[in-house]
């Protein structure tokens, strides 16, 4: 047996104004996105937008239902919408925004399981590395590189 080690290297900002001009269009769309959330259960609204090859942005957002495993995060929303109304344009980076609006939360809020395996499926498909950013309430977030960082042993058949 030989014991392996993973090394994760992202990039960490403290405020929008530290992000290049595409990348703050970008953030600034999810906020916005999140802002239509469908979320009367939660109160947690959560918000995407992609940079498709092209450079068109797209954005989506969570969509809750009383049943709850009918509804549909915002990365999904976004990335499914995005592939199958644009499947010729690759998705370059994705920017997640997530809020509550009773309270707010001070950490980054990261994608779930099965947005991860999404994402690890079309960075997989498109044959090439899918940027995520990642932003707090506070404007403070994460850059990583590749989903691989989110989730290193993707599943395939």
């Amino acid at each position: 047996m030989k014991k392996e080690y993973l090394r994760l290297e992202y990039i960490f900002f403290d405020n929008l104004g530290d992000l290049d001009e595409k990348d703050q269009e970008l953030v600034n769309n999810a906020i916005e996105a999140s802002s239509r959330a469908y979320a009367p259960y939660s109160n947690f609204h959560v918000g995407a937008a992609v940079r498709l090859s092209n450079n068109m942005i797209i954005q989506g957002n969570n969509q809750e239902n009383i049943a709850y495993p009918s509804g549909l995060c915002a990365e999904r929303v976004t990335l499914f919408y995005a592939h199958s109304a644009y499947p010729n344009e690759a998705i370059e980076t994705i920017a997640i925004y997530a809020n509550n609006i009773e309270k707010t939360y001070k950490e980054i809020i990261t994608p779930c399981g099965a947005c991860r395996q999404v994402m690890a499926e079309i960075q997989t498909a498109q044959n090439m590395p899918l940027r995520i950013i990642l932003l707090s309430p506070l404007m403070k977030g994460i850059i990583l590189p590749s989903v691989n960082l989110l989730l290193p042993f993707q599943f395939e058949l």
